[in-house]
C-alpha cells in the first residue's frame, strides 16, 4: 500500500486483486468523515464517473475494503465501459429520521454553522457527490448513481433535493419511507428498542402498497425530482410492489422515468457477489440486467 497523505484529503493507495482502489475519506456536512473506494480506468480523464451504494450504512472503510474485493463485479463492467467509479459508505440510518426531521435548514452562528438537525445519511451521500465533483480525473458533469435497496431508496431522496447528478438507478429500492407508507402487521415493534422491524413485511401488490401511503406526501416529494431514473425490481420480492409503485408515481408525474424487472433470486443482484472459491456467483440474469443498467447510464453520461 502507498500512502499520500494531505491531512485534509486524506487518500491512500490499495492494491486488491490487481486492482488499484484509492480508499479516501471525504467529509460530510457537519466535519465528519465518510469513506469511499474509487477505481477508474488508466490515463488522466476526466471520466464520467458512477457512484454505488447499497443498503442501510455504516462499517466504515472496513465496509468499503470488503465489497471492492467482494462485490467487484460491477465496478469491473464500469470501468471496462470508460468510467471511474466508486463504492460509498454512509452514516447509519436512523428510523423514520426523513419522516420526523423534515428538511435540513443549513444557518450560522457564531461565524459557524448551525443545523436543525444532524445530517442524514443520503446527504452524506451529497456531499460525497460534491467532493468527488473536485478529483481532477472525474467530469463533473456527468456524475450518475446506482443504489439498491436502501440506496435505492437515498437515490429518490437525493434526487427530490438535489440537481446535481446526470441520472440514477434505483434498483429495488426500498422507499418505503420515502413514499410515506404505513406498514401492516407483517411488521412490528421491537419491544427491547422500539424500532420497527419490517424485514418481513410483505408488499408485493401495487394495490396494496397505494392503499398505505401518504399519497399527497409521496406526489409531494416526487415534484421535485428532475433527474432521469431507471427503477428495476424483482419478481418474486416481498417488496415488489412497493419498486413497481416508485416507478408509477414518477411515470404519472411525468418524470424521465424506465422500468425493468428480473426473475432473481438475490436481493442485490445489480451487485454479485464473489464466493470462497473467488469467483462470482453469477449467472445470465445479473449478466444482462448488469448491461441493461450501464446501457441505460451511457445514454446519459456519454452523450
Amino acid at each position: 500500500m502507498t500512502t499520500h497523505i494531505d491531512p485534509e484529503r486524506v487518500v491512500l493507495t490499495e492494491t486488491i486483486d490487481g486492482r488499484t482502489v484509492h480508499l479516501m475519506y471525504i467529509e460530510t456536512w457537519d466535519g465528519l468523515y465518510a469513506p469511499i473506494g474509487l477505481r477508474k480506468p488508466e490515463g488522466d480523464g476526466p471520466f464520467p464517473t458512477v457512484l454505488l451504494a447499497s443498503g442501510n450504512g455504516g462499517e466504515g472503510m472496513r465496509w468499503i475494503r470488503d465489497a471492492v474485493r467482494n462485490r467487484g463485479y460491477t465496478m469491473d463492467r464500469l470501468v471496462e465501459a470508460g468510467y471511474a467509479c466508486a463504492w460509498l459508505r454512509y452514516r447509519t440510518e436512523v428510523e423514520l429520521g426523513y419522516n420526523n426531521g423534515g428538511r435540513l435548514v443549513r444557518d450560522m452562528r457564531q461565524g459557524r454553522e448551525m443545523f436543525n438537525r444532524s445530517p442524514l445519511e443520503y446527504e452524506d451521500e451529497i456531499a460525497i457527490i460534491e467532493h468527488v465533483k473536485t478529483l481532477p480525473y472525474v467530469d463533473a458533469d456527468r456524475i450518475g448513481l446506482i443504489g439498491m435497496s436502501h440506496g435505492g431508496e437515498m437515490v429518490l431522496k437525493i434526487t427530490s433535493e438535489y440537481n446535481g447528478v446526470c441520472a440514477a438507478v434505483a434498483s429495488e429500492p426500498a422507499s418505503h419511507e420515502f413514499l410515506s407508507l404505513t406498514p401492516d402487521d407483517t411488521a412490528f415493534v421491537n419491544a427491547e428498542t422500539q424500532l420497527r422491524n419490517i424485514e418481513g413485511m410483505q408488499m408485493t401488490e401495487v394495490d396494496k402498497v397505494r392503499r398505505r401511503i401518504d399519497m399527497d406526501l409521496a406526489r409531494e416529494r416526487i415534484s421535485t425530482i428532475n433527474t432521469p431514473i431507471l427503477v428495476t425490481g424483482r419478481d418474486e420480492d416481498h417488496l415488489q410492489g412497493i419498486f413497481r409503485t416508485s416507478y408509477d408515481l414518477l411515470k404519472e408525474a411525468g418524470k424521465d422515468v424506465e422500468w425493468f424487472s428480473v426473475d432473481h433470486d438475490l436481493h442485490g443482484y445489480i451487485y454479485p457477489i464473489r464466493k470462497a472459491d473467488g469467483n462470482y456467483d453469477l449467472n445470465n440474469v445479473q449478466i444482462a440486467a448488469i448491461g441493461r443498467t450501464i446501457a441505460y447510464l451511457d445514454r446519459y453520461l456519454k452523450p
